[in-house]
């Protein structure tokens, strides 16, 4: 089987699904999966210093490598231009080569590349999956609605319909997108992750690091800058705890304006000096940040996943969410953190509760950890995929953009 997996970037810059389509490609690939990546240069203000118009070996967070095909962007200095991540030389090698592969699988949607896969797939007659990365859920909608209500229904609609299915990451965004009526099936199928091995002594360290007392609390924010997070009413909320003693850990990078707004909320919010702001982090340095943190927070407005919430989890680290992260109700059904509304007083007391009761973060981040190890494998979700893409191809009627699609997995329940 060979499957050509379509995304506009696999930059680290553009968090957690850029991440997730390296190890996900790995993992198929593991299981005799002839999987492949197509993308471009993008990296936000910059470009990737990859190799262009030709397969390279890119290297995977964890270990190995996955074949990649990358393509130049066009720049600009037009945001709007830059973030639609436009390449032709990307759309004329899918037209050429978009056929020697069985099916596609193309991530995101509103974005040059994506459009391009599924208009060029759909044309061909070549099957292929489409996974929204929540653009398709209800906050995400609201951005730049009458441009993307154009766009959905001149463009997009009739690729999404084309497809076989649409690749939801969590059961919250696939009710989210039934409200669009595209009439089209799909399969719910979360991110997985490898367990990260244990940093010893994280929490003395990461201390050390950033010359705080052993025992000073620490909430860590660890994400892409960007207003949909809910930032401002984290920071608000954080200013109310005036008796509480913690550091907040701002780890992150986004556009300079908005990172401009967020130290005036800071300076504004007096927590300039209760915060520290390291920037974007990776590698041994972003495990110490999690392992060694008391508590993970994501107030967002909007997550059709939340792969920051796994990696805490993972780590040990309990979460404060609110509920459109949609690894809230995981969290909330598993006890493996604090839940609330996204409102600055809510979220202030959730704060509070979780900073007061060192036994409690520990306990849910001991039952986290257990949990994650256990459902959350790429093996497991690999598998899964692999029953999608089997389904499809030998169906005789995979041109259906409805009954081919496998029930959802049950590795994944509703919280």
């Amino acid at each position: 089987m060979k499957v050509l997996h379509v995304i506009p970037s696999i930059s680290p810059v553009r968090g957690g699904p850029s991440q997730a389509v390296l190890e996900m490609v790995q993992a198929l690939r593991q299981r005799g999966i002839e999987a492949d990546i197509a993308t471009t240069n993008d990296n936000g203000l910059t470009e990737l210093d990859l190799p262009l118009h030709q397969r390279f070996e890119h290297p995977v967070t964890g270990g190995g490598t996955v074949p990649v095909y990358c393509f130049p962007r066009q720049r600009s200095k037009i945001s709007a231009v830059r973030e639609f991540i436009i390449s032709g030389d990307l759309r004329r090698w899918l037209k050429q080569q978009a056929k020697t592969y069985d099916l596609l699988h193309v991530h995101a949607i509103f974005s040059y590349a994506p459009t391009a896969a599924m208009a060029i797939a759909r044309h061909q007659g070549i099957p292929y999956f489409s996974r929204p990365l929540g653009q398709l859920c209800e906050w995400s909608l609201t951005q730049s609605r009458l441009r993307k209500q154009i766009y959905l229904n001149v463009i997009e609609r009739a690729n999404l319909k084309g497809s076989q299915g649409l690749h939801f990451t969590a059961i919250q965004e696939q009710q989210e997108a039934a409200a669009l009526n595209l009439n089209v099936g799909g399969f719910v199928l979360p991110h997985g992750l490898r367990m990260p091995a244990p940093i010893p002594q994280a929490r003395l360290k990461l201390r050390e690091q950033l010359q705080l007392p052993p025992d000073e609390p620490i909430l860590l924010f660890m994400s892409r800058l960007h207003p949909k997070k809910g930032l401002d009413a984290l920071i608000a909320a954080l200013a109310r705890l005036k008796t509480e003693r913690f550091t907040f850990l701002l780890a992150g990078s986004g556009d300079p304006d908005y990172e401009a707004t967020l130290n005036d909320l800071l300076r504004d919010n007096g927590l300039e000096a209760r915060t520290r702001k390291v920037g974007f982090a990776t590698g041994e340095t972003k495990q110490l940040y999690l392992q060694g943190a008391d508590l993970f927070a994501l107030t967002s407005h909007s997550e059709n996943f939340g792969i920051a919430v796994l990696e805490a989890l993972a780590a040990g680290t309990p979460a404060l969410l609110t509920p459109g992260v949609a690894l809230a109700e995981l969290v909330q059904q598993q006890n493996l953190g604090w839940v609330c509304d996204l409102e600055i007083q809510a979220i202030a007391e959730a704060a509070q509760t979780a900073l007061q009761d060192a036994q409690a973060r520990r306990d849910k981040g001991d039952r986290a950890r257990q949990i994650v190890e256990a459902q959350y494998s790429w093996d497991s979700i690999a598998l899964q995929l692999e029953a999608q893409y089997r389904t499809v191809l030998q169906s005789s009627t995979a041109n259906s953009s409805t009954s081919n699609i496998v029930a959802p997995s049950p590795l994944y329940q509703a919280p």
